[in-house]
């Protein structure tokens, strides 16, 4: 009975004890151990986005805290170095290479350059009058007065 309640609360606080380790090895000189917790972070913030986005299905699922422990002690525990490895094989991969990495994820607009074309009210009104014609701008220039 000593050793489950052990269990249990190592269990409930294994995010204290990663953040522990975590600062631990922001206080030595070694890089290897910073990207292993910066990596474990990241993954484990995923984790808890997914589980916030599915939080009804989870729900119903019974293994899931199960899982989530196994994976989260994959990812920690030095044994296994579970987060050097996701990050070695699946996210250094995907982000060192620009090409895959643009065409894989969401589209996000290019900014137009600015000095391209004015943005003046001159250049505003003559795209107004393309878009709308004369009529609805001159309605727009007598609210105006």
């Amino acid at each position: 009975m000593g050793s489950n309640n052990f269990l249990q609360v190592v269990a409930k606080n294994f995010d204290v004890l990663a953040l522990y380790a975590s600062i631990k090895a922001i206080e030595t000189k070694s890089v290897k151990d910073d990207q292993q917790w910066l990596t474990y972070w990241v993954l484990y913030s995923m984790i808890t986005l997914f589980e916030l986005t599915f939080a009804k299905v989870l729900e119903v699922i019974a293994i899931w805290p199960y899982a989530k422990l196994i994976v989260t002690c994959w990812l920690v525990l030095p044994h296994f170095n579970g987060a050097a490895y996701v990050y070695r094989h699946y996210i250094r991969p995907y982000y060192m290479n620009p090409q895959s990495a643009s065409s894989k994820i969401w589209y996000i607009p290019k900014k137009k350059n600015i000095f391209s074309q004015p943005d003046d009210v001159l250049t505003a009104a003559e795209r107004y009058i393309e878009e709308n014609g004369t009529e609805a701008f001159e309605r727009l220039i007598a609210k105006l007065q």
